[in-house]
C-alpha cells in the first residue's frame, strides 16, 4: 500500500520545532542526533535567526510533539550559519528537551529530484493559531543545481521559513527530506503580487559535516571556521536587470505606450491648458 502525506508528516512529527526569536518566529526540524555525544541539531533557515545570532539573543526552541521547550542563551548553543544559502544549523545539549531519538532520513547524498516529483513540507505560519503545525505540497519546478535549491511550484508564508521539505521514495516508500523552506518568490512582475514559487535550500552538501562533530567544543571551533570562510566567500555581481514590461498597474495600455514615447508630456500639458481656459 502507497504511503500518502498524512503519514508521511506523522512520521516526521517527533522532528518538528518552532523557533522563536525576540523578533519573531519560524520554524525547524532534527538533523543530528548521535547516540554516542552529547549533541543535537536542528536545521532552519539563516533569516529566522540571523539577528538573534548577530546580536547574541536568546533563541527558544519549542518541540512540537511533547510541547517543551528551551531557552538557548548564546553560551548555550553552537550556531553554523551560510547566509548565502539561507541556511543555519543549531547545536545544543540533548538532555535540555524530550528528543526522539535518531534523526529523519535525509535525501541520499548526490541524489537530484527531478521536475515534476511531488514534495510536502510543513511549518507554523503566523496566520494559523500560534504552535499549529500546517501542511503543504507542491511539485519540483526546477532544480537550479549550481546553487543548491529547487523551486517549488506552491506557498511558503511567514512562519514556515526553515520547514523542512520531503518527499515519498517511490521505491522504498521512506520519507526523505530534502531541503530547507527558505522564501515564497511572488511574480511580481506587472507590479502587483501573483502566483510564484517556493525556494527550497538542500542540506544535502551539509550532512557529512555535522556528522563529523565530536563535542560542542569540536562544534564551536568548526563554527569559527565556517563563520570565517563564509565572511571570505565573494558573492558573485548580480546579471543587469532584463528590460521588463510597464510596472505602474495604475498605467493603461494606451498611457504606458505615451510614456515609454514621450507624448503623455505633450497630453498632460495641454489638458492643465484645457482646464485654465475653462
Amino acid at each position: 500500500m502507497a504511503k500518502n502525506w498524512h503519514t508521511a508528516l506523522n512520521e516526521l512529527n517527533p522532528f518538528i520545532f518552532r523557533v522563536l526569536t525576540p523578533g519573531g518566529w519560524g520554524t525547524g526540524f532534527q538533523v543530528l542526533y548521535p547516540n554516542d555525544r552529547d549533541l543535537c541539531g536542528i536545521a532552519t533557515a539563516y533569516h529566522v535567526i540571523d539577528h538573534a545570532e548577530e546580536w547574541e539573543e536568546p533563541i527558544k526552541i519549542v518541540h512540537h510533539t511533547s510541547g517543551k521547550s528551551a531557552l538557548l542563551k548564546e553560551k548555550d548553543r553552537v550556531i553554523f550559519t551560510y547566509p548565502l544559502n539561507d541556511l543555519a544549523f543549531i547545536l545544543f545539549s540533548k538532555k535540555l528537551l524530550p528528543l526522539e531519538e535518531g534523526e529523519p532520513r535525509l535525501i541520499d547524498p548526490q541524489k537530484v529530484l527531478k521536475q515534476g516529483v511531488e514534495t510536502g513540507w510543513c511549518g507554523f505560519p503566523h496566520i494559523a493559531p500560534q504552535g499549529e503545525l500546517c501542511f503543504f505540497s507542491g511539485h519540483i519546478s526546477a532544480c537550479l543545481s549550481s546553487e543548491d535549491y529547487y523551486l517549488v511550484d506552491g506557498v511558503a508564508i511567514n512562519g514556515v521559513s526553515g520547514g523542512p521539505a520531503f518527499y515519498i521514495d517511490a521505491q522504498t516508500a521512506e520519507v526523505k527530506i530534502c531541503g530547507v523552506i527558505s522564501a515564497y518568490k511572488p511574480n511580481r512582475i506587472y507590479g502587483e503580487a501573483h502566483p510564484g514559487l517556493s525556494k527550497v535550500c538542500s542540506v544535502e552538501p551539509y550532512q557529512e559535516m555535522l556528522k563529523r562533530l565530536r563535542s560542542r567544543e569540536d562544534a564551536k571551533e568548526k563554527a569559527k571556521e565556517e563563520k570565517e570562510k563564509q565572511e571570505n566567500v565573494e558573492v558573485p555581481p548580480e546579471s543587469p536587470p532584463s528590460e521588463k514590461p510597464e510596472s505602474n498597474p495604475s498605467l493603461t495600455t494606451r498611457q504606458s505606450r505615451l510614456k515609454k514615447s514621450g507624448k503623455h508630456k505633450k497630453v498632460t500639458q495641454r489638458s492643465v491648458k484645457m482646464k485654465k481656459r475653462k
